[in-house]
Order: C-alpha cells, then sequence, then structure tokens
C-alpha cells in the first residue's frame, strides 16, 4: 500500500492546535474523527509520511473509519482532498486556522499517490447517490462474520427485540458501505428509530437517507436535526388539528416552507390558523396555498400580513367586486382573505394542482 508524507517548512517539535478548532470544531466530532485530524497535524509538524493503512493500524480502526474521517474534517472546510484521474487520493489541503479571517487561506501539503479511495457516485444533479445497492450472500456473509460489526449487529437486535433477517442485515451493510455511517452513529440510528415505535428497517432507511443527505455523520449532529425537525413538523401539525406521525409529503409541505419561502414560525402559524378557520380537509394544500401567495407577496413578518389584510379590507369596504374567477396575485391573496368564495371550487383547484 502506497504511503504518503504530510509535511511544512519550520518544522518543530510541538504540535500547535488552533483554539478555534477547540472552541468551535471539537465539540461536534467524534472519537475517530478527532484522533486522526490531530495525528495528521503531528505527522505534519515531524515530517513523517504516513498511509491510510498506518492511520486504521494507529487507531485500531477500520480504514473505511479513516476516509470517512477525512471526508468528515473537508466537510467541515479544515481540509480538502485532491485526487487524480484515478480517483485516487493525490494530496490533502490543511486550513490555517489562524487565518481563517474573512478570505480563506490554505496550506498545501504534497502527497505521493495513496490508497484509492471510493469514486465519488453523483447524480446527473451533481447530489450523492444514495440508492441501495444488491449484495451478494458472500459479502453478506463477510459482513456477519467481521469482528468489527458484528457487535452493531448485536446491538441492533437488542433494540429491534429480535434476531435480524438477511435483509435487515445488509441494510445494515449499505449503511456502513455506501452511506459510510460510522458505528456509533448508526447505534444512535436504530436507537431513535425505535425510540418513535419504528422498528420497521424500511422507516430505518429512509432517516438514515435523510440523515446521508443532510451530510449528518455524528450522533449529535443527528440529535440536532432530528430535533430540529421534530419540533416543527410537530407543531405545524398540531396546529392543522392533526396527530401521529407526518408524512413525507406533510413533512415536505413544512420543510418547503422554512428552507425554501424562508418563513417564521409565527408566519406559518398564523396560516395554520386561518387554515382551520376556513376548511376541515386538505389542510395541508390550503395552507400551502396561502403561504405560497404570502411568498409571492414578499411577506417577511406577521406586520406584512397586517398590511395586506387593511389593504383587502379598503378595497372591499370601496365596492370593489372580483368578476369572474380572481387572477393575479393579489386576487390570489384576497381568495383566502374573505369568508364567501366558493369552497369546492378552492378544493378542486388544490386538488388539481
Amino acid at each position: 500500500m502506497s504511503r504518503f508524507k504530510i509535511y511544512q517548512e519550520n518544522q518543530t517539535d510541538v504540535t500547535v492546535v488552533s483554539n478555534l478548532f477547540i472552541d468551535e470544531y471539537m465539540k461536534d466530532a467524534n472519537d475517530a474523527q478527532l484522533k486522526i485530524y490531530l495525528y495528521l497535524l503531528r505527522m505534519m509538524n515531524a515530517g513523517l509520511s504516513t498511509s491510510v493503512s498506518d492511520i486504521a493500524d494507529q487507531f485500531n480502526h477500520t480504514e473505511k473509519d479513516v476516509i470517512r474521517a477525512l471526508k468528515y474534517w473537508e466537510k467541515n472546510h479544515l481540509l480538502t482532498l485532491e485526487y487524480d484521474g484515478a480517483k485516487n487520493l493525490c494530496g490533502i489541503q490543511l486550513l490555517d486556522l489562524s487565518k481563517k479571517t474573512g478570505k480563506e487561506t490554505k496550506e498545501v501539503v504534497s502527497l505521493a499517490p495513496v490508497v484509492p479511495l471510493p469514486p465519488k457516485n453523483e447524480t446527473e444533479n451533481n447530489k450523492p447517490d444514495f440508492s441501495k445497492p444488491v449484495y451478494s450472500l458472500d459479502q453478506l456473509k463477510e459482513f456477519k462474520e467481521n469482528e468489527e460489526t458484528s457487535q452493531i449487529l448485536f446491538v441492533a437486535e437488542q433494540y429491534i427485540g429480535r434476531p435480524l433477517s438477511p435483509s435487515e442485515i445488509k441494510t445494515i451493510l449499505f449503511f456502513t458501505d455506501k452511506l459510510m455511517f460510522s458505528e456509533d452513529l448508526i447505534d444512535y440510528l436504530i436507537q431513535y428509530c425505535v425510540g418513535k415505535g419504528k422498528k420497521d428497517f424500511r422507516y430505518i432507511e429512509k432517516v438514515a437517507i435523510s440523515w446521508a443527505e443532510e451530510g449528518i455523520t455524528t450522533p449529535a449532529q443527528a440529535a440536532k436535526f432530528a430535533t430540529r425537525y421534530d419540533k416543527k413538523v410537530y407543531d405545524v401539525m398540531k396546529a392543522l388539528g392533526k396527530s401521529g406521525t407526518p408524512t413525507k409529503a406533510e413533512a415536505d409541505f413544512v420543510i418547503r416552507w422554512i428552507n425554501e419561502y424562508g418563513f417564521t414560525t409565527d408566519i406559518i402559524l398564523e396560516a395554520c390558523s386561518r387554515t382551520v378557520m376556513a376548511t376541515d380537509k386538505h389542510r395541508f394544500e390550503y395552507a400551502d396555498s396561502i403561504l405560497t401567495s404570502w411568498h409571492q407577496k414578499q411577506v417577511h413578518h406577521p406586520s406584512d400580513i397586517k398590511a395586506l389584510d387593511e389593504a383587502y379590507a379598503k378595497n372591499k369596504s370601496a365596492g370593489a367586486k372580483p368578476q369572474g374567477r380572481p387572477s393575479g396575485q393579489y386576487s390570489q391573496f384576497n381568495q383566502f382573505m374573505h369568508t364567501d368564495y366558493d369552497f369546492e371550487a378552492l378544493e378542486k383547484e388544490i386538488l388539481s394542482n
């Protein structure tokens, strides 16, 4: 296995760790990530050579653990990994955190060719491909007999309360092989889903993929994401008079209102309140129509809604009457403000979109 050398000029016999790293990055990293980053600094300062396999042996990790750690720090912009045409790791750039003010300054670390990393498998939209591979029986057997993964299988069986089926074991193999989840993240994933009363591996797999799409690599990050997601979605569910677990479509509505439209919770809840007063059917679709109208009218604050209400009231008191089917952005907004519109027609319009 090829080796690489990490070095810098003016090497000394000490390893300097930035306070910014301690203050901002250390708290969210797991054990393997911390060890590997510090080890890279140590080897760089000493001008010593190393390799992925050497680092794995040094800390009793797998080479996949090392690769995951390198990609974690790259994702957090502490280093970048460079590949040659054959997708082999050929260089590392370490960010100089002491100069991380304004424009980032990179310190180039020269490397010899090293062990190939898995090629970046991306879709046409430049998004990672998280489709589940078809694993052979030999791959499944090798995974089950691997001493490093047998523990997570045992833990999973304790959470689920029964022996895992071959299909379920392949799903956990997918978590480690394709999603690059660490054992502690898989442990937290299964514990989290079981805690929500979900032992179906199809559900667990969907949660895992959503975490991978969010770039989650540690239990701490997953906990923050799950708390944020659950609170906002369930607050909206409650405001619309719904209980139980939200469907993906319902959660997608809330995520769009927050991420795409940029609405704060108070604006979303105001739309929910108006929806509940207006209809007891298709409430997510109805609220989405209100919020889409507000987004088109550039609503950013409750005062903007008040201004639209006052404009409508003034227009109505002036005796203006809509002719035929409302059209245009303002008419679309009016459709949700007055109380005598055709609910049946609106419902058909919602369902047709």
